[in-house]
């Protein structure tokens, strides 16, 4: 009898990737949303600032890019292409909520949003457990800090220094120009200066987890969804 080999995905490249996930290859689809749920995910936040939210959006931008998925062309990178459905979902949203707050306004009702769940919690590498506590608060104070930027700086600072994603890919993620990632970085630096210091600057990776579990939770639902409905 001869063995299955289990494919590797990583090395298959973007077109080949997306030819299986359009023949319903859910091996396919949990490796490409667990190669994207965290840096998404974070995406997302950054504009909703809300986890339940964030997750939310996430799964239906997904489950939008997956119904989409033969209109890819190849002219940017799949993972820059679902960014951009990332945030167009949760900008989405952001502006559905608005207008619920504005009747709810209208009405006389105080719309507050709950951020208890804004702080978000992930895996972190070995360490003892004084460094793993240190490594936790520090993270708080920048996830507390970036709450606090504006708007159209969030998405930007995410992007490039979580992520890393270059200047390029980031402007054409929002839909902005490469001038206006550089100067909106630049100016949510100073901002987070301002609050933190230089020296957080070693913990910014730790920020925002959205693995293991979460990231699990998440693939299994999306593919629940697509798969099982």
């Amino acid at each position: 009898m001869t063995a299955i080999v289990a494919l590797d995905y990583s090395g298959i490249g973007e077109r080949a990737l997306v030819a299986r996930i359009l023949a319903r290859d859910a091996g396919a689809v949990r490796y490409l949303l667990t190669l994207n749920n965290q840096r998404l995910f974070r995406v997302a936040w950054s504009i909703l600032m809300n986890r339940a939210e964030a997750e939310e959006a996430l799964q239906d931008a997904y489950l939008k890019a997956f119904d989409s998925m033969a209109t890819f062309k190849g002219d940017s990178a799949l993972s820059t292409w679902l960014t951009r459905i990332v945030v167009n979902e949760a900008l989405d949203r952001r502006r559905r909520a608005k207008r619920r707050e504005n009747i709810l306004e209208d009405q006389g009702v105080a719309f507050v949003e709950d951020y208890r769940e804004a702080l978000m919690r992930g895996s972190s590498n070995a360490q003892s457990p004084e460094q793993a506590v240190m490594r936790r608060e520090l993270a708080k104070l920048i996830e507390a800090a970036i709450l606090h930027l504006p708007e159209p700086f969030r998405p930007v600072f995410i992007l490039r220094e979580i992520e890393g994603l270059s200047v390029a890919d980031t402007a054409q993620a929002l839909g902005v120009t490469e001038q206006t990632v550089r100067t909106r970085l630049h100016r949510a630096k100073q901002r987070l200066q301002a609050l933190l210091g230089a020296q957080m600057a070693s913990v910014y990776t730790a920020t925002l987890a959205f693995a293991g579990s979460d990231c699990e939770a998440l693939t299994t639902r999306v593919l629940a969804r697509r798969y099982m409905s």
